[in-house]
């Protein structure tokens, strides 16, 4: 540590929270590994994120998300690292609001809570990954070469893992408050790391009351994303979205939908497939993709389709229509699932196609030149157990 880290640290030390501080002064930081070596280097960045000089908390920040939590992976310096960002959340200097609190950061104007909320959002992700595989599939899990089940960890990944899902009731703890926040950005970025959080299997009991904060969100007064990110939550966490299926605004009918365990079925696919026909609209009501989502929101709404419907037949129609659209449909987010959900468990060649089988892979034949829906699948038509290419297709028809 550099004489000038040193004197930054104990000037802020003193300002600390508590709990803060005897973190950081009580954990063997040098016996922890972070993605680029020792985390011996941690308190000085820590610290940094309460500076007044915004330069410096960007540059702490993104020591924090290069490598206390690079590419979502976990380390052993993870879990007190997460504890001190919940433990500074309430720090004067979170109110500090200003462009790009992480160096490539070109959203708008922010505050520095709303940014560290973020983070820990991004560990609570992390840390759920694997205790839920509905939840958690996303479409590119969906692909044949890739199989979430066999996930192998090194102790230190183990030790990181199990680590930063004991915190979880802390972190929340500290979370909670900032649900109810008169800043926006505060609000959505607490939400969406509450959604994770109490998405372990140890905080269930917390849920009803976290529902019930959430819900006081739902007046006329809030926007559509706010609203949106609210009964999506509430899907997530298995209570009853049912009445608000019948919401004035579409983009809050489909994310009370989204389940994953909706309790009138038939109504919710219906909301969702309603919104897979006319794709456009449904991805212009979130251009920046909701917290704990990425990609086109149409991507999210197929998958819980998919997820959702006891037979294909309920979706094909609207498949069909994905898989023709103009050549625009996404292999790996939409042609890719959409086949293996018709032919779940795979082709049997001792049972004819069903006619809703026959529909999908006519429209792949009829659409290959045009959309490369065959030959920009071979892996998805494989694990399906079919031809994999145009002509063994259509001679299977």
């Amino acid at each position: 540590m550099t004489d000038s880290e040193s004197a930054c640290m104990t000037r802020i030390l003193s300002g600390l929270p508590a709990a803060a501080r005897e973190l950081l002064l009580g954990t063997a930081w040098e016996s922890l590994q972070h993605a680029y070596g020792s985390g011996e280097d941690i308190p000085v960045s820590l610290c940094s994120l309460v500076d007044e000089d915004p330069e410096v908390r960007s540059e702490a920040l993104a020591a924090l998300d290069m490598g206390v939590l690079h590419q979502g992976s976990l380390y052993t310096v993870t879990a007190p690292a997460a504890l001190f960002v919940a433990a500074v959340l309430d720090h004067p200097v979170g109110l500090a609001e200003h462009e790009g609190h992480f160096p490539w950061d070109d959203g708008p104007p922010r505050s520095l809570r709303a940014a560290l909320l973020g983070w820990l959002g991004q560990v609570a992700e992390s840390a759920a990954y694997g205790e839920d595989p509905v939840r958690d599939r996303t479409d590119w899990q969906w692909a044949p070469w890739h199989d979430a089940t066999r996930r192998e960890h090194d102790p230190d990944e183990l030790a990181a893992l199990h680590a930063c899902r004991e915190i979880r009731p802390t972190l929340y703890d500290a979370v909670e408050p900032f649900l109810s926040s008169p800043d926006p950005h505060v609000r959505e970025a607490s939400l969406g790391a509450a959604v994770p959080l109490l998405s372990a299997p140890g905080l269930a009991d917390r849920v009803p009351r976290a529902a019930t904060l959430l819900r006081a969100r739902l007046g006329s007064a809030a926007g559509r994303r706010e609203r949106a990110s609210v009964a999506r939550a509430l899907g997530v966490w298995r209570m009853d979205t049912s009445d608000l299926l019948a919401d004035s605004d579409p983009a809050v009918r489909v994310c009370a939908a989204l389940g994953p365990a909706p309790v009138d079925r038939p109504r919710a696919l219906a909301v969702l497939l309603d919104a897979l026909r006319d794709p456009r609209t449904t991805d212009s009501w979130f251009p920046e993709p909701l917290p704990g989502l990425d990609g086109w929101f149409r991507f999210t709404v197929l998958r819980s389709a998919l997820d959702l419907a006891e037979t294909f037949e309920e979706v094909a129609p609207v498949a069909v229509a994905i898989v023709t659209a103009d050549g625009t449909s996404v292999t790996d987010h939409e042609r890719g699932p959409i086949l293996l959900r018709a032919f779940a468990g795979g082709y049997d060649p001792t049972h004819p196609l069903a006619a809703a089988q026959r529909d999908l892979l006519r429209a792949f034949v009829d659409n290959d030149e045009a959309t490369g829906g065959i030959s920009g699948n071979v892996l998805w038509f494989r694990a399906a157990g079919l031809p994999e290419n145009r002509e063994g297709i259509a001679a299977l028809l």
